[in-house]
């Protein structure tokens, strides 16, 4: 199942956390050779925001925890289904109570 993951660090002046970034970015990195970080954006300033692709909500926890250990930060999580779910719904006409 796929999972939008952003993430807004702790306050810190970012030029202290350069060795940790570091560190994030070998994380990530390796998690998206492994095919489980899909897309890997930075917003402006700081922060960041993956798309994983991952067998379970245990194996987010897992990840998201392993996130902040590395970078301390606050994270809003969001589930994904493919568009092509909704638009089948959507053109079948099918009321969501009948689902």
């Amino acid at each position: 199942m796929h999972y939008l993951v952003i993430s807004t660090p702790k306050a810190e002046q970012p030029s202290l956390m350069r060795d940790t970034q570091v560190k994030w970015w070998d994380w990530i990195n390796a998690l998206k050779s492994g095919g489980v970080a899909q897309h890997i954006y930075t917003k402006l300033g700081r922060g960041a925001v993956v798309i994983f692709d991952v067998d379970s909500p245990h194996t987010l926890h897992k990840l998201v925890n392993q996130w902040n250990e590395l970078v301390p930060a606050t994270f809003e999580v969001e589930p994904l289904l493919p568009g092509e779910h909704q638009e089948k719904i959507a053109r079948a006409k099918t009321h969501p109570l009948a689902l």
